[in-house]
């Protein structure tokens, strides 16, 4: 009777994790989707990490470039740490460009393995919106001659054909683009 007891406060306290991956150009609005969001479940009493993506390259990917063999190390590296930490009843939210849907698919794969969550969102603002957003100064330094190689200017960004929800931050607010992911979330049984 104890064990059965037990048994019943352990699903009764099972939280279920889950990857959210935002992709999207830089000054998409990931990141600040991602906190939006991220305070909202805080303040429900949910478990969440957001792992950044310019955070990631300086702690756990430091060194990497920005080859396309470097860009995929990066995205598998956050994958792991999403997977492990969604695995353990976390909400991961992982806004990181990703521009390469080979790179996003072994994600959701290793995922799909373990039997963990998995949702994508594609932040689908346009880069002209981006340009003028330009949050880094990384499209200012680009058409300057000063870098090369920016995503969905002068490299490739491929787009999710299928993402779980694609989010047009350019025509709604921060807020918006929080509660229709929030939404997805609860449908889901995620939130």
């Amino acid at each position: 009777m104890r064990a059965a007891r037990l048994m019943t406060n352990d699903q009764e306290n099972h939280v279920t994790g889950a990857t959210v991956w935002l992709t999207g150009l830089p000054s998409a609005g990931k990141t600040t989707i991602a906190y939006e969001l991220a305070a909202r479940l805080k303040a429900e009493g949910r478990r969440v990490q957001v792992l950044d993506g310019d955070e990631i390259r300086e702690f756990l990917s430091a060194g990497l470039g920005f080859s396309r063999e470097d860009r995929h190390t990066n995205v598998q590296r956050i994958g792991y740490v999403a997977e492990l930490l969604a695995r353990n009843g976390v909400l991961a939210l992982a806004p990181v460009i990703a521009p390469y849907t080979d790179s996003r698919e072994a994600v959701r794969k290793r995922h799909q393995s373990e039997g963990t969550a998995y949702l994508e969102v594609h932040v689908a603002t346009p880069v002209d919106v981006c340009s003028v957003r330009d949050v880094k100064g990384l499209y200012a330094k680009q058409a300057a001659g000063e870098i090369s190689g920016l995503t969905g200017v002068d490299d490739p960004y491929e787009a999710p054909e299928s993402p779980d929800l694609r989010i047009e931050s350019h025509q709604q607010t921060v807020q918006e683009s929080a509660a229709a992911l929030h939404a997805l979330l609860t449908e889901r049984g995620l939130a």
